[in-house]
Protein backbone atom coordinates (compact mmCIF):
# COMPACT_ATOMS: atom_id res chain seq x y z
CA UNK A 1 0.00 0.00 0.00
CA UNK A 2 1.17 3.42 -1.05
CA UNK A 3 0.74 5.62 2.31
CA UNK A 4 0.32 9.11 0.19
CA UNK A 5 3.16 11.90 1.18
CA UNK A 6 0.62 14.59 2.55
CA UNK A 7 -0.19 11.97 5.45
CA UNK A 8 3.46 11.00 5.70
CA UNK A 9 4.62 14.07 6.35
CA UNK A 10 1.94 15.15 8.85
CA UNK A 11 2.33 11.83 10.90
CA UNK A 12 6.16 12.28 10.49
CA UNK A 13 6.55 14.66 13.53
CA UNK A 14 4.08 12.87 15.94
CA UNK A 15 5.84 9.25 15.18
CA UNK A 16 9.41 10.17 15.45
CA UNK A 17 8.97 11.98 18.81
CA UNK A 18 6.80 8.80 20.11
CA UNK A 19 10.07 6.76 19.36
CA UNK A 20 12.04 9.14 20.95
CA UNK A 21 9.79 9.22 24.01
CA UNK A 22 10.63 5.25 24.39
CA UNK A 23 14.67 6.14 24.53
CA UNK A 24 17.23 7.47 22.09
CA UNK A 25 17.92 5.74 19.15
CA UNK A 26 19.93 6.39 15.50
CA UNK A 27 18.24 7.18 12.40
CA UNK A 28 18.66 3.26 10.96
CA UNK A 29 16.68 2.40 13.93
CA UNK A 30 14.23 4.84 13.84
CA UNK A 31 13.70 3.83 10.10
CA UNK A 32 13.57 0.16 11.17
CA UNK A 33 10.73 0.90 14.34
CA UNK A 34 8.75 3.31 11.80
CA UNK A 35 8.94 -0.39 9.86
CA UNK A 36 8.28 -2.42 12.87
CA UNK A 37 5.21 0.02 13.95
CA UNK A 38 3.12 -0.41 10.16
CA UNK A 39 3.77 -3.84 9.95
CA UNK A 40 5.83 -3.16 7.01
CA UNK A 41 3.44 -1.07 5.08
CA UNK A 42 5.77 2.16 5.89
CA UNK A 43 8.63 2.48 4.10
CA UNK A 44 11.07 5.63 4.80
CA UNK A 45 14.18 6.15 3.58
CA UNK A 46 17.18 8.37 4.97
CA UNK A 47 16.10 11.51 2.70
CA UNK A 48 13.16 11.41 4.64
CA UNK A 49 14.05 10.81 7.46
CA UNK A 50 17.39 13.01 8.40
CA UNK A 51 15.88 16.68 7.67
CA UNK A 52 12.80 15.66 9.58
CA UNK A 53 15.77 15.11 12.45
CA UNK A 54 17.45 18.37 12.21
CA UNK A 55 14.15 20.20 12.02
CA UNK A 56 13.45 18.38 15.52
CA UNK A 57 16.81 19.42 16.76
CA UNK A 58 16.97 23.10 15.49
CA UNK A 59 13.54 23.25 16.90
CA UNK A 60 14.69 21.71 20.35
CA UNK A 61 12.80 19.12 20.44
CA UNK A 62 15.45 16.59 20.07
CA UNK A 63 18.72 16.31 20.74
CA UNK A 64 21.78 14.29 19.06
CA UNK A 65 25.17 12.82 20.17
CA UNK A 66 27.91 11.15 18.57
CA UNK A 67 28.37 7.58 19.77
CA UNK A 68 30.41 4.28 18.80
CA UNK A 69 28.40 1.33 18.28
CA UNK A 70 29.45 -2.02 18.96
CA UNK A 71 31.53 -2.15 15.65
CA UNK A 72 33.60 0.84 16.16
CA UNK A 73 31.20 2.46 13.53
CA UNK A 74 30.27 6.26 14.37
CA UNK A 75 26.79 6.98 15.14
CA UNK A 76 24.39 9.83 15.76
CA UNK A 77 22.01 8.94 18.48
CA UNK A 78 18.70 11.30 19.02
CA UNK A 79 16.92 11.54 22.38
CA UNK A 80 13.48 13.70 22.75
CA UNK A 81 13.75 16.65 24.72
CA UNK A 82 11.49 18.03 27.58
CA UNK A 83 10.24 20.87 24.91
CA UNK A 84 9.65 17.48 22.34
CA UNK A 85 7.69 15.70 25.28
CA UNK A 86 5.60 18.53 25.66
CA UNK A 87 5.32 18.99 21.57
CA UNK A 88 4.25 15.13 21.23
CA UNK A 89 1.96 15.43 24.25
CA UNK A 90 -0.32 18.49 21.87
CA UNK A 91 0.06 16.71 18.92
CA UNK A 92 -1.11 13.43 20.55
CA UNK A 93 -4.30 15.46 21.30
CA UNK A 94 -4.55 17.04 18.45
CA UNK A 95 -4.62 13.41 16.46
CA UNK A 96 -6.89 12.34 18.88
CA UNK A 97 -9.33 14.73 17.57
CA UNK A 98 -8.66 13.58 13.82
CA UNK A 99 -8.64 10.01 14.42
CA UNK A 100 -12.13 10.33 16.40
CA UNK A 101 -13.59 13.03 13.35
CA UNK A 102 -12.55 9.95 10.79
CA UNK A 103 -13.95 7.04 12.89
CA UNK A 104 -17.52 9.17 12.70
CA UNK A 105 -17.25 10.33 9.37
CA UNK A 106 -16.54 6.57 8.07
CA UNK A 107 -19.11 4.86 10.47
CA UNK A 108 -21.89 6.52 9.22
CA UNK A 109 -24.28 5.97 6.09
CA UNK A 110 -21.32 7.23 3.82
CA UNK A 111 -19.09 5.35 5.43
CA UNK A 112 -20.85 2.08 5.36
CA UNK A 113 -22.07 2.77 2.13
CA UNK A 114 -17.77 2.93 1.01
CA UNK A 115 -17.27 -0.07 2.71
CA UNK A 116 -20.55 -2.17 0.49
CA UNK A 117 -19.18 -0.53 -3.10
CA UNK A 118 -15.31 -1.87 -2.19
CA UNK A 119 -16.84 -5.53 -0.60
Amino acid sequence: MRIDKDLVAASATPLVLGILADGEAYGYAILKRVAALSGGRMSWNDGMLYPLLHRLERQGLVTSEWGVAETGRRRKHYAITEAGAAALAERQAQWSVVVDALRGAWSGDAGQRLAGALA
